[in-house]
């Protein structure tokens, strides 16, 4: 039986495509992508799953109370029996009650070395503030903005003649390996969770 994943984007959706892709060639055993959520008509990533057979919604959040949002995008990820759903770049904020209806099993990425320059503009904070590393960093979610449990992270150097673009580059390309990679050590359960250190099998240790 496949493990049953789901997907919250707002935009351009090269993460999903990353993961559709390692599933695809077999770097995410035993997968598959159950449905694709947007909370934008005209996001990328909406049009890139239909071309790929991925059952794909749009759920517009115009107007919505947070909550009355989550119930509605709660009850289609239920109803295609998601067990892990992965926020890639979807630009809302999660209230409690999606938090509590995917206890433990619910993804982010972001494009920093979390704790540092969460929220938006994170490579623009990290050229601002002067740092010599960024990166980009997977973490379970919880009510808090980019304050989960941090699962996995991955250092990219800054160098002295870089843009918000360049290095946003250099980032996404990391975060395409790193995100795989971080959904097949959840699904195959090779993690534990103490206080709020997740610790990685022996053997996925690096």
């Amino acid at each position: 039986m496949k493990k049953r994943i789901g997907v919250l984007l707002s935009g351009r959706g090269s993460n999903f495509e990353a993961l559709a892709d390692a599933i695809s060639a077999g770097r995410i055993p035993n997968a598959e992508i159950a449905l694709v959520i947007s909370n934008h008509e005209d996001a990328p990533g909406i049009a890139r799953a239909r071309s790929r057979g991925i059952p794909a919604l749009v759920l517009p959040s115009k107007g919505l109370q947070r909550e009355a949002y989550d119930r509605q995008a709660v009850a289609a990820l239920r109803e295609k029996q998601v067990e892990l759903v992965c926020l890639a770049g979807f630009m809302r904020l999660l209230s409690p009650f999606f938090i509590q209806s995917f206890p433990g099993a619910i993804l982010n990425i972001h494009p920093s070395l979390l704790p540092s320059f969460p929220g938006l503009e994170a490579q623009k904070q990290a050229l601002e503030y002067g740092v010599k590393f960024a990166g980009c960093t997977v973490h379970f979610v919880d009510e808090n903005l980019d304050a989960g449990p941090i699962l996995l992270q991955s250092v990219v150097p800054v160098r002295d003649d870089d843009t918000e673009q360049t290095l946003s580059a250099r980032i996404l390309a990391e975060e395409h390996k790193l995100y795989p990679e971080a959904v097949r050590l959840v699904l195959e359960g090779r993690y534990s969770i103490q206080a709020r250190r997740v610790i990685l099998t022996a053997q996925d240790r690096k």
